[in-house]
């Protein structure tokens, strides 16, 4: 849904949902998020609380760290985000009233969102039964054993289902929450924010989150794998395929499909429709260029092929985005997408 321009000015809440257990990285990754003021380079604003069962009691974490809670569960009502860090011992009980406000956050339709263990807590509050969630590669038969009602994805960053995020371990972690900065505002305010924490602005949810990298057999095949990612974030604009990618390599489709898969996680052509996307969504927010031409631009061929990958993948339309994201700035002169 397209914000308001009151929507635009009003600070967008977020709860870090805190108890004893939590894990201090994953608390690290929401604040530097969330809690930084970036509003100076074009950052959305942002209220980052703490919240636990009291504000009087600072929440333990490993290392010697302490976590000083400023609001209490009463606060969740007005998040628009909620989420929950994972956790050091993954079958750490959370509170119960915890637990609750979780239960009636989901109700309220408040999007949350668990980093790695995080799904443990959610599957305490009984919000993954029936659902599809994910953790770390290394959770996943624990997370099955102790809930079996949870259709457990083994290989993915993050998935949604009910308005319900859950991502794999660590650095998933920041993938998905720059995920959600991109959904909530636009992909130039993850982009923003990811150039300030030094990370990538955009890996898609469904790359796998372990991968077994064979010994190459020479540094020629991932030089030429990089070369061919380039080449192709070059010539979006063009009609290409996997075949003609696979032919710039100099390798057979299937060859370099395998070899492709084996270095990033995600199919040629997935990740050839994941950049399109991008492209899309950077012109859409910082050009007033026609609809057919960020398509052509972005090389989908055609408004109506974009328009179904915006449905199927984003759920909205090329034109909503635009109406919701756009920087306000936009021409049809220059632009980082190739012509």
């Amino acid at each position: 849904m397209p914000l308001t321009e009151e929507a635009r000015k009003t600070p967008y809440r977020v709860a870090l949902v805190s108890f004893p257990g939590i894990r201090a990285f994953d608390v690290s990754v929401i604040t530097e998020v969330w809690g930084a003021d970036r509003t100076d380079r074009g950052a959305p604003a942002f209220d980052l609380r703490r919240v636990a069962t009291d504000t009087t009691t600072p929440i333990p974490m490993r290392g010697g760290l302490a976590l000083h809670p400023n609001r209490t569960l009463s606060w969740l009502p007005r998040a628009d985000l909620i989420l929950i860090p994972g956790l050091d011992d993954h079958l750490t009980p959370a509170p119960g009233p915890v637990l609750e406000a979780l239960r009636r956050a989901h109700a309220r339709g408040t999007t949350i969102a668990a980093l790695c263990g995080g799904a443990f807590t959610l599957a305490q509050a009984g919000l993954l039964d029936g659902r599809r969630a994910i953790t770390h590669w290394n959770l996943v038969d624990l997370l099955r054993t102790h809930h079996p009602h949870i259709t457990v994805v083994p290989d993915a960053l993050f998935i949604e289902d009910d308005n319900i995020w859950t991502a794999a371990g660590t650095a998933a972690g920041i993938d998905l929450c720059l995920h959600l900065v991109r959904t909530a505002h636009g992909a130039e305010a993850a982009a923003t924010i990811a150039r300030s924490m030094v990370t990538a602005p955009f890996r898609t949810g469904t790359q796998a989150q372990f991968i077994e990298h064979p010994t190459p057999h020479t540094d020629r095949d991932a030089d030429t794998l990089a070369a061919v990612r380039e080449h192709a974030l070059r010539h979006l604009h063009e009609p290409l395929t996997v075949a003609d990618l696979a032919a710039h390599a100099g390798m057979s489709s299937r060859s370099f499909a395998r070899h492709f898969t084996a270095a990033t996680g995600t199919t040629p052509l997935r990740w050839l429709l994941d950049q399109r996307l991008a492209a899309a969504q950077k012109l859409l927010e910082r050009t007033d260029l026609p609809i057919p031409e960020v398509a052509r631009r972005a090389g989908f061929g055609s408004e109506v092929t974009m328009r179904q990958h915006f449905a199927s993948r984003l759920a909205t339309s090329p034109r909503a985005y635009r109406t919701a994201f756009s920087t306000g700035s936009a021409t049809g002169g220059s632009s980082p997408i190739a012509r």
